[in-house]
């Protein structure tokens, strides 16, 4: 039977009753202008792909948990979803305060708060031998992170790549190491600065 005629409410019914073809005709339906959306804000393929997939995850979880309100407005809801991931993503980034792929910077550089001046941030060869000790303390995927992004010098994209997960999840990792650096720094009394 073909879809194609069949109206996005009809096709969403169909998906909660079992047909999953009906899905692929609603994501094949609406894409361009989805993806179109997502890439306009983050303007990178990988990304865009990834927020992508992340939105068709989340419209799965719903229509599956039947928590969604029929009123024949799926492409708005999809594009809010969209929209609320883009969001999450960039607060995501600044919170990491790891934006800037290019710059070499120490790695507690990484750990400080944004007022912090440079000279603040110089610090001392105990200070470093201190700080790789407590990242063999944090879990596997994180000191992976952590690893590749400062002492490999790896972009988020090529860590992403090489660990198999999304930009998000390596993103995500990143913000919960330094979380986890920052608790073990105060936890043990290190002075980080002068």
């Amino acid at each position: 039977m073909g879809y194609s005629e069949t109206p996005d409410a009809r096709l969403i019914s169909l998906y909660i009753a079992g047909s999953e073809i009906a899905l692929e005709v609603l994501i094949k339906r609406h894409q361009a202008k989805i993806y179109g959306f997502i890439f306009s804000k983050v303007s990178d393929a990988d990304l865009a792909d990834d927020i992508f997939q992340d939105t068709f995850i989340k419209v799965i979880h719903t229509l599956k948990g039947g928590k969604y309100n029929e009123e024949g407005k799926f492409l708005p809801w999809v594009m809010r979803i969209a929209h609320n991931l883009v969001m999450d993503f960039y607060r995501k980034q600044k919170r990491t305060q790891v934006i800037n792929d290019s710059e070499d910077k120490p790695l507690f550089a990484f750990l400080s708060d944004a007022g912090d001046s440079i000279e603040k941030l110089m610090i001392n060869e105990q200070i470093e031998k201190d700080l790789k000790f407590l990242i063999q303390e944090l879990p596997n995927d994180q000191k992976q992170v952590v690893l590749m992004r400062i002492y490999q010098d790896l972009s988020f994209k090529e860590i992403a790549e090489q660990t198999d997960v999304s930009i998000n999840t390596a993103l995500g990792r990143m913000r919960y190491a330094l979380l986890n650096l920052r608790k073990l720094i105060q936890d043990k009394n290190i002075i980080l600065t002068e």
